[in-house]
C-alpha cells in the first residue's frame, strides 16, 4: 500500500528502480560466487551460490511483477493489478524453501563425508564482497519501503536480509575450516544457512498471504482514515469500515452518518470533501463512502456489510 503521500506513479517509479538494482546485484553475486565455489569447493559457498541464483530468479520475477502491478485498472481488472506483487512474493517464498532444502541436503552429505577447502582466501574475499553488496541493496530497499510499503520489495528485501545472514555464516564457516582445519564446520555453516533461509521464507509467505487474503490495514491507518473523515462535524460517525491493500493501491469502503435534513447536494459536498481529505493522506486509495441518515439507518448491504468482525 502507499500510505506515505506518494501517488501510484511515484511509487511505481521508486519500486522499478530498486528492483532493477536488485537484479543487477543478484547477477553480480552469482557470477563471483560461482567462480569462487569452482576454485574452493566450499559447501558453504555452494549453499550461498545456490541461494543467490534463486534470488536472481526471484528478483527478475519481482522486477516484472511491480511493473504489472502498477498498471492502471482496465475492463477486465477494475480493481487494478496490484496483487501481482503478492503473487511474486509467494513465488519468492517457494524458491527460498527450495533453496533451503537443496542446501540442507548438500550440507548433510558433507557433514557425513567432509573434505578440505581449496583457495580459501579467494572464497573469503568473495563472501566479504557479497556482504558489502547485499548490505548496500538492503539499505536502498529499506528507503523505498519507507515510502511505498511494496509487498514485493518487502519480500525481496527479506530474501536479501537472510542472504546477509547466510553470507556472514558462510564467511565464518569457511574461515574456521581453512584456518583450524575443521572441515565439518564448513558444512555445519551451510546447514545453518538453510535454517536462516527457511525462517525468511516463512516471513515472506505470511506477508504475501495476508495481502492475498485481503487483510485489514494496520489499526494506525484505520484510525487515521476515521479521523480524516470526521474532521467535518456534519459527518458524525464512521462504521462498517473495510480496507485492504493491493500492491501499490489501497481499497477502502465505509458507511458514514449525516444529518438527515441535509439536501442531496449538501450531503454530496460533505462526502466529496471527506474523500479529498483521505486522498491527500492516501493518494493511491480507491474510496467508496455510503451515507446513512443519522438515527434513521436500517440494516442493509448484504452479509458482508452486516457480518463485521468489529466496528470501525
Amino acid at each position: 500500500m502507499t500510505a506515505h503521500g506518494l501517488s501510484p506513479v511515484e511509487s511505481a517509479a521508486l519500486t522499478r528502480r530498486v528492483t532493477l538494482l536488485s537484479v543487477a546485484t543478484a547477477a553480480v553475486l552469482v557470477s563471483i560466487k560461482v567462480a569462487a565455489w569452482l576454485a574452493s569447493g566450499s559447501v558453504a559457498l555452494l549453499a550461498s551460490t545456490a541461494d543467490s541464483a534463486l534470488d536472481l530468479v526471484a528478483s527478475l520475477v519481482t522486477f516484472f511483477a511491480v511493473r504489472y502491478a502498477a498498471a492502471p485498472p482496465d475492463a477486465e481488472h477494475r480493481f487494478g493489478h496490484g496483487k501481482a506483487e503478492a503473487f511474486a512474493s509467494l513465488l519468492q517464498a517457494g524458491l527460498v524453501f527450495a533453496s533451503a532444502a537443496l542446501i540442507a541436503r548438500e550440507a548433510i552429505g558433507d557433514l557425513i563425508d567432509p573434505h578440505p577447502i581449496q583457495q580459501e582466501g579467494w572464497a573469503l574475499a568473495v563472501m566479504a564482497a557479497s556482504i558489502v553488496l547485499t548490505g548496500v541493496l538492503i539499505a536502498a530497499q529499506g528507503r523505498v519501503l519507507k515510502q511505498t510499503s511494496s509487498v514485493a520489495v518487502s519480500g525481496d528485501r527479506a530474501h536479501y536480509a537472510t542472504d546477509l545472514a547466510s553470507n556472514a555464516i558462510a564467511l565464518v564457516g569457511i574461515g574456521v575450516s581453512a584456518w583450524l582445519g575443521l572441515n565439518g564446520v564448513d558444512a555445519a555453516a551451510a546447514l545453518a544457512i538453510a535454517g536462516v533461509l527457511l525462517w525468511g521464507a516463512i516471513s515472506v509467505f505470511r506477508e504475501a498471504s495476508g495481502q492475498l487474503m485481503d487483510h485489514e490495514l494496520p489499526d494506525e491507518a484505520r484510525a487515521r482514515i476515521i479521523a480524516l473523515l470526521t474532521e467535518d462535524r456534519r459527518l458524525t460517525d464512521v462504521h462498517q469500515l473495510r480496507t485492504r491493500a493491493s500492491g501499490p493501491y489501497i481499497h477502502m469502503q465505509m458507511h458514514v452518518d449525516l444529518d438527515p435534513d441535509l439536501t442531496l447536494a449538501a450531503a454530496h459536498e460533505v462526502i466529496v470533501a471527506a474523500e479529498k481529505r483521505v486522498l491527500d493522506a492516501f493518494p493511491s486509495a480507491d474510496i467508496i463512502i455510503h451515507a446513512d441518515p443519522r438515527g434513521r439507518a436500517e440494516p442493509h448491504g448484504g452479509a458482508f456489510a452486516e457480518m463485521q468482525p468489529y466496528e470501525a
